[in-house]
């Protein structure tokens, strides 16, 4: 298998954020295809534990990282069984967990995957080619569920005109390519600006159908748990959803509340496991922008693991 041409997103805040140590553990929750796992384990002695439910791109990380030989170990496994991967490990604490979040670019640039409309192909956009496509998922859902999803998702504003339109092109035949897609919601949108009207719908289905972000914020608290006193938790989001996800989380691993106003007694049940080291979220520069425009939406946020 051919190793893959890729850039990871943010990488010198990310080394620098993990501070990898020798002899040092890293679980490495979405190793994609291998470019931070491959710069971390240039670290002496550093043992790497990466996870991703993507065949493909366990493939190719497997062949990137060959040469670190025994100090990698690569898993098919969602990070929201990351308590029960580190037991089955006999590892009681890590030095440090990274998540990068959403899409990749092996995923987003094969045309098979289904996840972008810029090829017309299959409506698949599963990370793992297991459960039910984003067709099946669109022959299904309803209009007040599809409703949701764009709203929630998405943060498309005309959801509903989407849904709509989405469910009488059913009636008339199967949705099952994102051309297919892409058109009904250009019918239903129209045209303006730089961004592709179906953007934003793509986004939404692809997230519920492999139910991106209900099991994030239980991933955040077992990786929190895991950590070693001063070991050091990473997580780059791509869009507002996880990156909210991932800043309401660390206020409350980090013992702050985080209800709703007026909410009373408190219901979050905030514990200090954690020290946010950043304030606002960590971005990439112009010139990593400009070398990989891919990396413009990535924001690094990153704690510690407090002192016993």
């Amino acid at each position: 298998m051919a190793v893959a041409e890729h850039t990871p997103a943010l990488l010198k805040q990310v080394l620098e954020g993990l501070a990898p140590r020798p002899g040092g553990v890293i679980i490495d929750a979405t190793v994609g295809l291998g470019g931070h796992a491959a710069a971390i384990l240039e670290t002496p002695g550093v043992r790497l534990i990466g996870l991703d439910v993507d065949p493909e791109a366990l493939g190719i990380a497997r062949e990137r990282l060959a040469s670190f030989g025994d100090r990698v170990t690569l898993l098919r496994q969602s990070y929201w069984e990351l308590a029960e991967i580190a037991a089955g490990l006999h590892l009681r604490e890590v030095d440090g967990v990274l998540l990068d979040l959403g899409v990749s670019s092996l995923q987003l640039d094969t045309p098979a995957r289904g996840f972008s409309f810029r090829h017309d192909a299959p409506l698949d956009m599963r990370f793992a080619a297991e459960g039910p496509t984003a067709a099946d998922w669109l022959a299904r859902v309803t209009e007040e569920e599809l409703v949701r999803t764009l709203r929630d998702f998405g943060e498309e504003p005309r959801a509903r005109r989407v849904a709509r339109a989405v469910l009488r092109s059913r009636e008339l035949a199967p949705i099952e390519s994102t051309g297919q897609l892409r058109r009904i919601v250009a019918s239903a949108l129209g045209h303006s600006g730089r961004i592709d009207p179906a953007t934003r719908t793509f986004q939404a289905i692809r997230i519920a159908v492999n139910q991106e972000l209900s099991g994030l914020p239980g991933t955040l608290e077992q990786a929190a748990r895991l950590l070693g006193p001063g070991g050091r938790l990473a997580v780059i989001a791509f869009h507002s959803l996880e990156d909210r996800i991932v800043k309401q989380s660390f206020k409350r691993l980090a013992g702050r509340c985080v209800c709703p106003p007026g909410t009373f007694p408190c219901r979050c049940a905030p514990e200090s496991l954690l020290e946010i080291l950043t304030k606002k979220p960590l971005e990439a520069q112009a010139a990593e922008v400009a070398a990989n425009p891919r990396a413009r939406s990535a924001k690094l946020r990153l704690a510690a693991r407090r002192p016993e």
